[in-house]
């Protein structure tokens, strides 16, 4: 299977289809597919991807898919990409909306006992790309304050504060300001250098 069209339509139409929980539960298997099988992002850029995702308004997976199909091949892998995540939801509740009613579903024991059994699949779904973000990030025991802290100040519901808009925008800010002072240093070494190579 050569064209990568077809490859990225099969590829996040899986995705769509078997992921339940939303855009968190499906970050895992969208790694797997994106980085692990097909390699066509490297791990450290499908992280910076997954910021920009989340932070961009809209599905989390149909962003992640539209750029992945865009640094492919353009507009064209952008739309096979998000054709195939949404086309898989699109169908199911279709299927749900004729033939399941709320009702129907808390009356049948099997129907409900096949939700109840997904919940804690989609809790660990949810765990696993939390911990493997936190460890291609290099979050360690220095840093792990940060998410812990602004989670907690989320969580708490108190006026203004727990509002997370807040938090991507100094997230931005203190990341654009880290990386202006790595890069002064970065140009004061390579300035040394030359001047060194200059007395030589």
């Amino acid at each position: 299977m050569n064209n990568i069209f077809v490859r990225l339509f099969i590829t996040f139409f899986k995705i769509g289809a078997f992921t339940f929980g939303g855009g968190w539960a499906m970050i895992s298997i969208i790694e797997k597919e994106i980085v692990d099988k097909n390699h066509w992002i490297e791990r450290e850029d499908f992280l910076d991807l997954l910021a920009v995702a989340q932070s961009l308004p809209g599905i989390l997976a149909v962003n992640i898919s539209v750029a992945v199909g865009d640094k492919l091949r353009g507009i064209k892998g952008s739309l096979a990409a998000a054709l195939g995540t949404i086309l898989p939801s699109f169908m199911i509740i279709l299927c749900i909306a004729i033939f399941l009613t709320p009702d129907l579903i808390k009356n049948n024991p099997t129907l409900s006992a096949i939700f109840m059994g997904i919940r804690p699949a989609v809790v660990a779904l949810i765990v696993a790309p939390v911990i493997s973000s936190a460890r291609t990030a290099k979050i360690g025991w220095k840093t792990i304050a940060i998410p812990v802290v602004v989670a907690l100040l989320i969580w708490s519901r108190l006026p203004i504060i727990s509002n997370p808009i807040i938090y991507i925008v100094l997230g931005g800010f203190f990341g654009w300001l880290w990386l202006s002072k790595h890069h002064k240093e970065l140009q004061k070494i390579e300035e040394d250098i030359r001047k060194e190579d200059e007395k030589l």
